[in-house]
Parts: C-alpha cells; sequence; structure tokens
C-alpha cells in the first residue's frame, strides 16, 4: 500500500526547462561528480560501445533441434553475464512498433495544459510524471515519463490512459496485448533454461492473469549540459522482465559491464531489449543477473523509448525457488514480496543496486 498522497514540492516538467533555451541546468538536476556520464564513450569508435547479444526468436520456433538447443544457450548466456540482450524476429509487427512510438511522440509534443491533465501522483504514479522518489530536495533526473497499467485487469484503467492522439488507447492496447505474449514466450524460455518446468517462472509470478504488466512510456529532452546530468540514474530494475522498444535515432541506454565501464548500447532495427529484473535475480538466486543500467541525454536531440514491465502479483512472496537452492548454492535473498520491495524504490527513487542488496540473506 502506498503511503503516499503527494509530491513532496512542485512539479517542473524537463521538457519545458529544455524548450526554454537555458544556457545551464538547473542545480536539482547537476549530479554529483561520482555519477556524472563521461559523454565521450558515445563515440561510435569508443570500445565501450557494443552491441548487446542479438538473438533470433524465430529459430526457437524452426524443426531444426539444433538450432533451436544453440539459441536457448544464447539466451542462457546472455541472461547469466549480460543481464541484457536484444531480440529480433519476435513476433509483433515492425509497423506496430513504430506506430506506438510515433503515437507517444506526438503526446509529448502536445500543449503542456492537455499533458498536465494526466499529472500522476505518488499514490499510483499513472499518468504524466517527472519524478520517482519522493524524497524532498533529491537530485532529480533529466526526463519526463507516462506511465499506465494494462494487467491484471483490476488495475486496468482507461481513464487514466491519454485520449489524445487519436486512435492512440487503440494502438496502445494492440502493443500492450503482444508485449504480454511476448513475456509469457520468454518466461517459458527462462524457466527451460533453469531447469524447471515452463511454467515454473509464470507460477512463481502468480499465474498467467495475476501477473503485473505497465508501460513507461520515457521522454529525454534535449539538454545543454547533458555531461551533468543523467536521464535516468544507474539502477537495476525493480520487477521481473524489461522489454525496452528503444529510440533507434537516438542512443542512450548504458549497461554496466562487468568490468564496471559503462557501454553504450546501438539498438539492432525493429529489435527489442529485454532485461532481467530484481525479482528474476531472486527467484534464480542470482543465475540470472539484473544489471545496472542509466541513461544518458543528447544536447542535440530528444530521445523516446517504451518500457514494458512484467512483475510478479504484488502479495506473492518472492524468495530463491526451492528446486535451485542446494547445499552447495544456498539461498542468497530472504523472502520479500513486489509490492513491498516497490515501496523502498518508490520513496527512495533509483539507488544503483541497493535495494536488492539489502535483502540478501546474512551468511
Amino acid at each position: 500500500m502506498n503511503i503516499f498522497q503527494d509530491w513532496p514540492e512542485p512539479i517542473v516538467r524537463v521538457q519545458s526547462l529544455s524548450e526554454s533555451n537555458l544556457g545551464a541546468i538547473p542545480n536539482r538536476y547537476v549530479k554529483p561528480l561520482s555519477q556524472r556520464p563521461n559523454i565521450t564513450t558515445h563515440n561510435k569508435h569508443n570500445p565501450h560501445t557494443t552491441t548487446i547479444p542479438i538473438i533470433d526468436l524465430g529459430r526457437l520456433y524452426t524443426d531444426d533441434l539444433t538450432l533451436q538447443a544453440k539459441t536457448l544457450d544464447e539466451i542462457s548466456k546472455a541472461c547469466r553475464e549480460w543481464g541484457f540482450f536484444q531480440v529480433v524476429n519476435h513476433g509483433m509487427s515492425p509497423q506496430l512498433m513504430d506506430q506506438a512510438k510515433a503515437t507517444w511522440r506526438e503526446f509529448f509534443h502536445l500543449p503542456m495544459e492537455l499533458k498536465n491533465m494526466h499529472a500522476n501522483s505518488p499514490k499510483t504514479y499513472e499518468g504524466y510524471g517527472s519524478r520517482l522518489g519522493v524524497e524532498k530536495g533529491a537530485i532529480l533526473d533529466w526526463s519526463d515519463y507516462y506511465y499506465l497499467h494494462y494487467q491484471p485487469s483490476s488495475l486496468k484503467d482507461y481513464t487514466k490512459w491519454p485520449s489524445l492522439p487519436l486512435h492512440c488507447r487503440e494502438i496502445l492496447e494492440d502493443y500492450c496485448k503482444e508485449m504480454v505474449k511476448l513475456c509469457e514466450k520468454l518466461m517459458k524460455i527462462l524457466s527451460k533454461n533453469l531447469g524447471l518446468q515452463e511454467d515454473r517462472l509464470q507460477n512463481a509470478f502468480g499465474g498467467k492473469e495475476e501477473s503485473g504488466g505497465c508501460l513507461r512510456v520515457n521522454y529525454y529532452p534535449k539538454c545543454p549540459q547533458p555531461e551533468l546530468t543523467l536521464g535516468i540514474s544507474p539502477h537495476s530494475d525493480p520487477g521481473g522482465l524489461t522489454i525496452l522498444l528503444p529510440d533507434e535515432q537516438v542512443a542512450g541506454l548504458q549497461v554496466r559491464g562487468s568490468d564496471d565501464a559503462w557501454i553504450t548500447v546501438e539498438p539492432a532495427p525493429h529489435a527489442f531489449i529485454v532485461n532481467i529484473g530484481d525479482q528474476i535475480q531472486m527467484l534464480s538466486n542470482s543465475i540470472y543477473k539484473s544489471v545496472e543500467h542509466r541513461v544518458i541525454v543528447s544536447p542535440a536531440n530528444e530521445r523516446l523509448s517504451l518500457a514494458f514491465f512484467y512483475n510478479p502479483k504484488g502479495s506473492v512472496p518472492i524468495e530463491p525457488l526451492k528446486e535451485i537452492v542446494t547445499v552447495d548454492s544456498p539461498a542468497l535473498y530472504s523472502s520479500t514480496t513486489y509490492d513491498r520491495y516497490r515501496q523502498s524504490i518508490r520513496t527512495q527513487g533509483p539507488r544503483s543496486k541497493c535495494h536488492i542488496d539489502e535483502l540478501k540473506s546474512p551468511r
């Protein structure tokens, strides 16, 4: 249950700041020295610009058993080593992907008074927002967003969805429906790769009907001092599985590599970027990793991305699955629920991997 009724201070839309042609960003957005991005890592010729594994999901549905096994192995390796991978031939039409992005770009270009009719509060986060945590005086990220629930049906509320641009609710409905199908497909693959029954992770989430699905559309306006701030601060995703439709024109997502360097992800055309969230890291007893990531912003271009989060039912206990825990690999995490876990993030905002580390069982 969320205890916060409202934001601790007046909300400022980052888009309004960007469009006011500021020469310098307000102090509220200036990150401490240790957190500032090294913008040179954005250079295409830099060794830290890389392509995370790109996996052709279509190969799982051929008659070639060798190819199927190889593809499953690629996904397994990506979940263990990277926590991130891109998928192509994933089942969603490129037209719908493009339509969804174009619709949301149109929304963010509507007059501010129309967007503010959908302003959100910390009670549910649904609607148009510009901050995550409710800590007063916190350093903020250079982004606005729109957040909405798609499932379970008890949380779906069309009145919280934007009514403009025209047809946007129908496009959203189609997009989210396809997203859920893809998430369910991936949950089976991840279960299989852990040596479990293919519905095991889905059941641990509370079953298909009760699993949560929500969409967060991120809007990163142009920034006059991108070297001082971030679009989203470093964090690992609190939920189960995230599927990101990135901006193919403007790279900005950075993943923390095994050597701690920040790697800029170059999106493949019409690919989705999939990443493991904290709940699956806990259920898999850390076999699968939820990896820290952040977003850098651009001085020249706005950037837009759609993140679909697939999460456990809020009240279901989440702990390492008993089939995975052994004498040699004891449970690394104490039991929690997604509701409890999300509460701490909504209070404090993104804080690297602190939230999941706090649940580590005493050794």
